[in-house]
């Protein structure tokens, strides 16, 4: 066997149980992400069948500026890297754009 479990030192069981019990919280954590993302996108596609119905551009740079200032706030506070945060929405806004164009074109 050559895998890195096989190498490692053995684990105390308080040491594993307590490592289940924080993987099993991070596991939790990332079900709430993709639930809470999907809602998200929920949301901008309504938003974006508003948008092409009025005609209104995909993108709105004004709001996204806000939005970048607000997120970064938000991780300072919850001492989160802020430019991890900006990264985080900006891949989440391009894809809220690329969908928002797809609307517009149907």
């Amino acid at each position: 066997m050559n895998d890195s479990a096989a190498n490692a030192p053995a684990l105390d069981a308080s040491v594993r149980a307590e490592l289940n019990r924080l993987r099993d919280s991070i596991d939790n954590i990332d079900a709430a992400v993709i639930h809470m993302l999907a809602e998200r996108f929920k949301c901008t596609q309504q938003v974006g069948h508003l948008k092409a119905a009025h005609k209104m551009p995909p993108a709105d740079p004004a709001r996204e500026a806000r939005q970048i200032a607000r997120l970064r706030e938000l991780a300072e506070n919850a001492k989160l890297d802020p430019a991890f945060a900006e990264k985080f929405l900006n891949f989440i806004v391009a894809e809220v754009i690329r969908h928002h164009e797809t609307i517009a074109r149907a």
